[in-house]
């Protein structure tokens, strides 16, 4: 069977047994196959594998595991690829075996009577919604990527998404798992069950551990009714401020009927008008943008609402929209973001927590001091205002002057972090730590916590082969 050049004896016995496991096609080891696996959806990181093996079953991957355990060789286990700190791509070694858990796309039980979905690590994101929905019910985590993104990465990053304000990161939406360990063993632990007080609970452990600990292959997930309406409308706010003061107004009347409140600044939308055919404008230029989204609230109470806060001047201008295409036209410009970042060149992203009491804050003082050390930098900021999580990405808007401030990164990285520090935030709120932030993390968790860290992650893979260099 085929295999790359710089294969030694050892390696090609490796590929031998995977392919005897999986069989010969769902082992990946020449270059122009291995590629789509070993580059980030950024861009930014660039890796190599020995191979990449596509299991089809939890015993497939289980005895991958066990084969690789018993090689000594790493195992970068990835899903769809849509990591944006790097946590699914492997080194520059070529030494690692990436475990590619796509095949692994069943949903395996729906019980609507329980409120619960089961599905392997493998199904998309998009695949779930529409499993729930097809007994008119609810998986609310939602992000721009569900097309692609699969349900084991969005467990091994605990997802957040622009209905955590409802409902939750996925942690949240995860009742059970299913585990492969770094030994190879299984770990069924697919119970659908709201409460059980038996011991630890081991699937948190798995849940934002980047795949560092094992590999997931299956879970049981909270469903919830499906809203029979939503009520959707772009808003003109004066400011990050009147924007936290507008959530604070909208939970104080409509409660959980406010499923989501995203933040997106006026630079932020000019990229997405510039770089995506078809985008529209919605209204009237401002500074800033709240899309707020209300379910099964009566849409006579919602505008109502909005006609109350238009004439106390706390919203410039706004648009309700009048049908679903029009509110998906809406979601839309928020969603494509990140595309039209992408499009118009590299850009220093962050993905920030704090309180949302101190999110007004937060952007003055970062705001203030990258202008001192950078001026006319542009601040690309939007994200979840309703759990504080902002996304807070930089960039000259000269290509040539891009290219100097892009080397900068690790002093601005420091600038933005100690910003979020100062606020008792933290440096990733929903993307994970991947090897991007490897490192930085030191500086903000206290030695203690790392230690704890390092002790579960030795307890469960005392080799280190499970994703190594991600996270610790």
């Amino acid at each position: 069977m085929p295999t790359t050049m710089t294969s030694t004896p050892k390696s090609s016995d490796l590929i031998d047994v995977l392919a005897g496991i999986v069989g010969t096609a769902q082992v990946l080891s020449e270059p122009a196959d291995i590629a789509p696996f070993v580059t980030d959806w950024r861009g930014r990181y660039r890796g190599a594998a020995l191979c990449v093996v596509r299991p089809g079953s939890t015993a497939e991957v289980a005895a991958v595991v066990r084969a690789c355990a018993e090689a000594g060789v790493a195992i970068v286990p990835q899903g769809g690829n849509t990591s944006l700190c790097g946590a699914a791509t492997p080194d520059a070694t070529g030494s690692a075996v990436v475990l590619s858990l796509g095949r692994l796309n069943r949903i395996l039980a729906v019980d609507s009577g329980n409120n619960t979905i089961t599905v392997q690590a493998g199904c998309t994101l998009a695949a779930v919604q529409e499993a729930a929905r097809a007994v008119d019910r609810l998986f609310p985590l939602a992000l721009a990527s569900e097309g692609t993104c699969q349900i084991g990465g969005n467990l091994s990053t605990n997802a957040g998404g622009v209905q955590v304000l409802r409902y939750g990161n996925t942690r949240e939406l995860t009742l059970g798992l299913e585990v492969v360990l770094p030994s190879g063993e299984i770990w069924d632990g697919l119970r659908g069950l709201r409460k059980d007080n038996t011991g630890y609970d081991l699937k948190h452990l798995f849940i934002g551990a980047e795949g560092t600990l094992g590999v997931i292959t299956a879970a049981v997930l909270k469903l919830f009714p499906l809203p029979k309406r939503q009520t959707t409308c772009w808003l003109n706010v004066a400011s990050p401020a009147a924007a936290v003061d507008l959530l604070n107004a909208a939970k104080s009347a409509f409660d959980a009927q406010l499923t989501a409140f995203e933040l997106v600044s006026e630079t932020a939308l000019q990229l997405v008008l510039k770089n995506i055919p078809g985008a529209v404008r919605p209204g009237v230029a401002s500074p800033w943008y709240v899309l707020a989204e209300f379910s099964d609230a009566e849409p006579d109470s919602v505008e109502a609402w909005l006609a109350a806060r238009l004439a106390a001047g706390e919203v410039g201008d706004g648009v309700l929209a009048a049908s679903e295409t029009q509110a998906g036209k809406l979601w839309a410009l928020r969603e494509h973001i990140s595309e039209a970042q992408k499009i118009e060149g590299i850009s220093i992203k962050h993905d920030v927590a704090v309180p949302v009491s101190r999110i007004a804050d937060f952007l003055a003082a970062a705001d203030a001091a990258l202008a001192d050390v950078y001026p006319g930098i542009r601040v690309v900021a939007f994200g979840h205002v309703g759990d504080g999580n902002l996304h807070y990405n930089l960039s000259k808007p000269d290509a040539q002057d891009n290219a100097a401030f892009l080397a900068g990164q690790p002093q601005v990285n420091r600038i933005v972090h100690d910003a979020v520090h100062a606020f008792n935030g933290s440096i990733s709120a929903e993307h994970g730590l991947g090897q991007l932030k490897r490192e930085e993390i030191l500086r903000y968790k206290s030695p203690v916590e790392m230690a704890m860290m390092r002790w579960v992650k030795q307890a469960l893979d005392p080799r280190g082969l499970m994703n190594p260099g991600k996270v610790l």
